[in-house]
């Protein structure tokens, strides 16, 4: 087997530094975690010092970009609101994150962006863009046959996620996987779907987002938790559960 291009178990650790970023933008959800911001910059540091950062770095920088955008735009809103010690937290994050990360210099600074709305980012590919917008729902409840930002079930989430993209699928679980198209496990990119099996028939649907060769990890609504992401290959209960994958996407 060929050795993996970056140490595969920085993942969760980036994962978790990122989701945190983004949902430290809910004002709500800052409130109930306080030190989200400072844990999710310790933990990014410990990936940027470990020797395959740059690799791991170089491999997700579409979402990296779109993360720093994401950052400078509300470093930016805190700026034109007044907040100046939040403002000044925030851009410090910015400023000691993605120092040094190749290919994401063309971001503005928040000190110079006027209005936040008009921030450049670079143009990701569909297969980015599914990503982006599922994560853009991370800490969603779950609700029953919920199908919007109120709420979602597995099915309603990647429906909308699809759909916001411009792909309608079917609404059940199982009329999505009976409608994609089939990838083999050893080709899953990352917006494919996947799908689980209770023991009676497909009953759970995630989307891919790690990258084709990597552990396999999803975003998905929980019935437990809402929208989180979860990495499937440590996970008992996911893996033996696991189905199969199929896609919407053409490449």
């Amino acid at each position: 087997m060929d050795k993996p291009e970056y140490d595969f178990s920085l993942l969760p650790k980036y994962y978790k530094s990122l989701s945190a970023l983004q949902l430290s933008q809910n004002e709500h959800w800052l409130l109930r975690h306080p030190h989200a911001l400072e844990d999710a910059k310790e933990l990014f540091l410990e990936i940027k010092r470990d020797e395959d950062s740059e690799k791991l770095f170089a491999s997700h920088k579409y979402e990296l970009t779109w993360v720093k955008n994401e950052l400078v735009t509300w470093a930016a809103d805190l700026k034109r609101r007044g907040k100046k010690d939040e403002f000044e937290l925030v851009q410090e994050i910015i400023d000691v994150l993605f120092e040094n990360i190749d290919d994401l210099d063309d971001i503005p600074d928040a000190s110079t962006v006027e209005n936040p709305d008009t921030t450049v980012v670079a143009n990701p590919d569909f297969r980015d863009e599914i990503i982006i917008t599922a994560k853009k729902q991370l800490g969603t409840p779950y609700v029953w046959a919920g199908s919007s930002p109120g709420g979602f079930d597995c099915s309603g989430f990647t429906s909308y996620v699809m759909k916001q993209n411009g792909k309608s699928l079917p609404r059940r679980a199982v009329d999505q996987y009976e409608s994609s198209k089939k990838v083999k496990a050893k080709n899953v990119q990352k917006g494919d779907l996947v799908f689980f099996d209770n023991g009676s028939g497909i009953s759970h649907v995630g989307i891919v987002i790690s990258e084709k060769g990597e552990p396999l990890t999803m975003i998905h609504s929980a019935s437990s938790k809402g929208i989180v992401i979860t990495d499937v290959t440590k996970s008992d209960y996911w893996t033996k559960r696991l189905y199969g994958f199929g896609t919407y996407v053409t490449d």
